[in-house]
């Protein structure tokens, strides 16, 4: 593949050192597609959200027990199709090349995405979880969700 000046690829693939095995939960819905999709979840909600909800496959429907429209959550998705062999990359955006731990890019040894969204409605017997946002295309697969914790995921203050 094309390479931006100052890119680096890891000359291994990472996905021939797997170790763990992984099983998608759902899908994450959106109105996203391909050549039409935000960079990130502040551009999402500046564009109306892209009609973002999560579908649970039914085995894992009782896990959403707890969760409340207004909540914050987490949610851990996979962009496998994405490269996975940058350790380097030079985004448009930036001034220069940066490590790929340095970048919220999906393009990463491991294409596990991280987006903090809220709920707005939720339908625990069929799955459906209406969010606010999101920036992944329609039928990425979701591997998790997590409650936003106040006391755990606030950064301390100095």
């Amino acid at each position: 593949m094309s390479a931006r000046d100052g890119e680096e690829a890891l000359g291994v693939d990472p996905a021939a050192e797997a170790f763990a095995g992984v099983a998608a939960i759902g899908r994450i819905r959106s109105a996203w597609r391909p050549g039409d999709c935000p960079r990130n979840l502040r551009e999402a909600r500046a564009h109306g959200g892209g009609a973002a909800r999560l579908e649970i496959d039914a085995p894992y429907r009782p896990g959403l027990r707890g969760i409340a429209a207004g909540q914050w959550i987490w949610l851990l998705a996979w962009y496998g199709d994405k490269r996975r062999d940058l350790i380097v990359q030079a985004p448009a955006h930036a001034d220069g090349p940066r490590g790929t731990f340095a970048l919220r890019s999906p393009v990463r040894p491991n294409p596990v995405t991280l987006q903090l969204v809220r709920v707005t409605a939720l339908d625990e017997d069929s799955g459906h979880v209406a969010i606010d946002a999101t920036d992944a295309f329609d039928g990425t697969p979701l591997l998790d969700v997590k409650p936003w914790i106040d006391t755990v995921d606030q950064p301390p203050t100095a």
